[in-house]
């Protein structure tokens, strides 16, 4: 089996007499000029301000990696169901397992909660607000829920008073 090799010198030589005639061509007929605003940031046409160094919540980290590592998956499969005439059974079976270790991390993960949102003081709120048939905001477990609310306010206030904070917007008993 021979292998014409000339195809790969010819596109090689392309590249090595292409970028740096490239390079030359874009440094002689770039813009010579030096602004004031030449070395500014500049994205988007949006003039940045503040910090790069922003904080992000960890959901949404979290869902990007899900999304990336479920994304490449998706693509593993179209991959399987073009070749799946040349694979027969054993890629059936091999494409089997696969998405039953898929399921399963899935399955792990919904159970964990790293898809839930909420965090677990929200979590409790809406469950002790959602009433019979799943209205929010109605019902004896929603009534019990404001009621405990208000007590709960009511008690921080005995709190501040017992402490001795009797500030109540500036007026003075």
């Amino acid at each position: 089996m021979t292998i014409d090799i000339w195809p790969l010198l010819v596109y090689s030589l392309i590249v090595v007499v292409l970028v740096p005639a490239l390079l030359v061509a874009s440094s002689l007929l770039g813009q010579k000029r030096q602004d004031h605003a030449t070395h500014d940031v500049y994205e988007s046409g949006i003039v940045s301000t503040g910090s790069a160094q922003l904080k992000i919540a960890v959901p949404f980290y979290l869902t990007a990696i899900l999304f990336i590592i479920f994304d490449l998956e998706a693509a593993f499969l179209v991959a399987w169901a073009i070749s799946i005439r040349e694979d027969g059974w054993l890629g059936y079976i091999e494409v089997f397992i696969f998405i039953t270790i898929l399921l399963a991390g899935l399955l792990y993960l919904w159970k964990s909660g790293a898809l839930e949102w909420r965090t677990l003081r929200q979590q409790r709120d809406l469950a002790n607000l959602v009433g019979e048939g799943g209205v929010v905001n109605v019902g004896p477990r929603a009534e019990a829920a404001k009621a405990a609310a208000v007590k709960d306010s009511h008690q921080d206030h005995h709190d501040h008073a017992a402490h001795g904070s009797h500030d109540h917007g500036g007026a003075q008993h």
